[in-house]
C-alpha cells in the first residue's frame, strides 16, 4: 500500500469518517479510561514493569498513533489486544490528551556510569536523534518522547526496530536508524536517553 493511503487510512482511524462532529478531547475521561493501562503502564503512566514504557508526557499524538497501530495490527501485542476491545475513537482522543497532561518520570537516579552516557550522546548525536525527538528529547507531535523513558524499555525497542519486528510510525526512519545501531550502541544509547 502507498504511504499516502496508510496515512489516509490511519487519519480516517483517528478522526473517524467525518460523517459528523469530532469531539474535543476530554482530560478528565482519558484518566478515568487509562485505569485499564495502568496495571502496566503504572499510576500517572509511570511504569514499575520491566520492558514496558512510561506514557506520562507522551505526545498526545504519539499516543494516539500507538493506539491506532495496536487496533489496526500494525503493532501487536498480546496485553494490548483485550484492552483495545474497549475502547473507541474517542477513548483515543481522551487517552492521548490525559497522559500528555501528565508530568514525566522524575527522580532518576544519579547516573551510575556516565562514561556508558557519554557513548550513549554520541550515538545520538551520529544518528541525528534530535532531528525527530528534538533536543531535549521529549518528542513532539507524533514523535515519542524518550527522555527519561525506562532503559530496559529503550534496548527492547530499538532491538524491534533493528530486527524489523517494528516499524514505527515514520514510515522506515526508525528501523532505518536502528538498523545499523551495534549491540554496544543500543545499549549506550538507551542509558544515555533513560538518564535525561
Amino acid at each position: 500500500m502507498h504511504r499516502s493511503a496508510i496515512a489516509a487510512v490511519l487519519v480516517f482511524l483517528v478522526l473517524g469518517s467525518g460523517s459528523g462532529p469530532i469531539d474535543a478531547a476530554d482530560i478528565a475521561a482519558g484518566k478515568e479510561k487509562a485505569e485499564l493501562c495502568s496495571g502496566c503502564h503504572g499510576e500517572n503512566g509511570i511504569s514499575q514493569m520491566e520492558n514496558v514504557p512510561s506514557l506520562a508526557a507522551q505526545p498526545d499524538l504519539f499516543i494516539q498513533w500507538q493506539l491506532v497501530f495496536f487496533r489496526s495490527g500494525t503493532r501487536k501485542n498480546e496485553q494490548m489486544q483485550p484492552i483495545l476491545e474497549q475502547i473507541d475513537n474517542n477513548d483515543i482522543r481522551n487517552l492521548g490528551a490525559y497522559f500528555a497532561s501528565l508530568k514525566p518520570p522524575e527522580g532518576k537516579k544519579p547516573d551510575d556510569n556516565p562514561d556508558l552516557s557519554a557513548k550513549g550522546a554520541q550515538a545520538a548525536a551520529g544518528r541525528r536523534c534530535a532531528s525527530c525527538h528534538t533536543e531535549s528529547y521529549a518528542g513532539t507531535k507524533a514523535v515519542s518522547r524518550i527522555a527519561g523513558q525506562r532503559e530496559d524499555y529503550l534496548v527492547k525497542a530499538l532491538r524491534d526496530y533493528k530486527s524489523g519486528v517494528r516499524a514505527g510510525g515514520g514510515m522506515a526512519a526508525m528501523a532505518e536508524v536502528a538498523y545499523s545501531l551495534s549491540e554496544e550502541e543500543i545499549t549506550a544509547l538507551a542509558h544515555y536517553l533513560a538518564h535525561l
